[in-house]
């Protein structure tokens, strides 16, 4: 897995996540509908859009809607991924329930390493195996 080199926010990166999964619920995606999924005024969704269109990762017309670019996918895909390597982990190793592991991953998905991430996922594997 690569952070492809940009740092952003724990916030921004539930933005990418938000839109990710918005889109493919969906084949396109407004701000009214990041703000609902996420449960914030449209004017900070703005904000944040504005900010990821400056790093790179959407793009949007004024009033338009909002899309991931290439960079924003890959960076996207990678947020989704440790997500669910952490929550699988969460469920299947340590036996949290289903709603606690989500709210936990999310957390624990912005200050987690790579490498972290990788070893629960061996983990994991192997424990499949038996």
């Amino acid at each position: 897995m690569s952070n492809s080199g940009k740092k952003i926010s724990p916030s921004l990166e539930d933005y990418l996540e938000a839109i990710y999964n918005l889109r493919r619920l969906n084949s396109s995606v407004r701000v009214t509908d990041i703000a609902i999924e996420l449960g914030i005024a449209k004017p900070s969704v703005n904000n944040a859009i504005s900010l990821l269109k400056d790093k790179g990762f959407v793009n949007q017309e004024r009033y338009g809607l909002v899309e991931l670019t290439q960079a924003g996918e890959r960076r996207a895909e990678y947020i989704l991924t440790k997500h669910t390597n952490i929550k699988s982990f969460l469920i299947k190793v340590l036996g949290v329930d289903e709603v606690t592991a989500e709210v936990e991953a999310c957390k624990i998905e912005h200050i987690i390493s790579d490498d972290t991430v990788f070893k629960m996922k061996l983990l994991i594997n192997k424990l499949e195996e038996r």
